[in-house]
């Protein structure tokens, strides 16, 4: 820490304490809590039950998780692979042509989602691409709303790289296809790995643009739990969101090994 005295370093660990605590921590543990609740007994639930993840682990909840899932890979996938092009190109483009470039990918997030989803919806609804009703909608818009982040991470990992390594590779008769696949990409594996968890969190919370585009048999995990809660099933939608947020976690956790192993390559 920065602070170096005893007295210091206990009032930030107590400062941080009183913020963290109410702040971020208890409405999560009050959520899991409720998960395991049948009611409400004063301020806190009781009646402890496993009913609730028996319910949410198979049926109507395991598909909606199945389906969050696919979205965000997919949409993981596509918006790392765009980023990261736009990012590689933005630094050949020199400074004007990277911040037009930075500017139009960071224009979706700079926007009320739901104004993407309207966008999307009203864009994709007429020939020659008639994309709604169906599920390509729905990763379209997560791949919209989470790309700018992934091209961000790389962009800024693409300006801290050496170009030493990239001019050796040259020198040596690399041509510019091998010198970005062996030598530029691999540099950058550590940020793209961090990319690629950042979209794919971000897809899995994803709801307000989510609502208007669903189709009917492609409902997200987080479409599951509003539309719980909002029926008054709240432990149901608390089991449902301790659900997601341990997916959520469990597959970061695995991206933070890979990007861990990537960065003593």
């Amino acid at each position: 820490m920065l602070v170096h005295s005893r007295t210091g370093r206990w009032t930030a660990w107590v400062t941080f304490a009183v913020l963290f605590v109410p702040l971020f921590a208890l409405p999560l543990l009050v959520i899991v809590a409720a998960s395991f609740s049948t009611h409400w007994s004063g301020a806190l639930p009781s009646g402890p039950t496993t009913e609730h993840y028996a319910a949410a682990v198979r049926g109507e909840s395991l598909q909606a998780l199945t389906t969050s899932l696919v979205t965000a890979v997919a949409a993981s996938l596509v918006a790392l692979t765009a980023g990261t092009w736009a990012a590689l190109a933005g630094a050949a483009l020199g400074r004007k042509g990277k911040r037009v470039l930075d500017a139009l990918f960071m224009l979706p997030v700079a926007v009320p989602s739901v104004v993407v989803g309207l966008a999307v919806l009203v864009a994709f609804s007429q020939q020659p691409l008639l994309l709604n009703g169906t599920r390509w909608i729905v990763i379209l818009a997560h791949t919209v709303l989470v790309t700018a982040f992934a091209h961000q991470s790389v962009s800024a990992a693409v300006q801290r790289l050496d170009p030493m390594y990239e001019q050796a590779a040259a020198s040596l008769g690399a041509r510019p296809s091998y010198v970005l696949l062996r030598v530029r990409l691999p540099l950058l594996l550590p940020s793209l790995n961090a990319a690629a968890g950042l979209c794919f969190a971000l897809s899995m919370g994803e709801l307000s643009a989510t609502m208007m585009l669903y189709p009917p048999d492609w409902m997200p995990l987080p479409v599951l739990v509003f539309t719980a809660t909002d029926r008054g099933s709240l432990f149901t939608g608390s089991a449902l969101a301790v659900v997601l947020m341990a997916t959520t976690l469990l597959v970061l956790l695995a991206v933070s090994r890979i990007r861990t192993k990537a960065s003593y390559r």
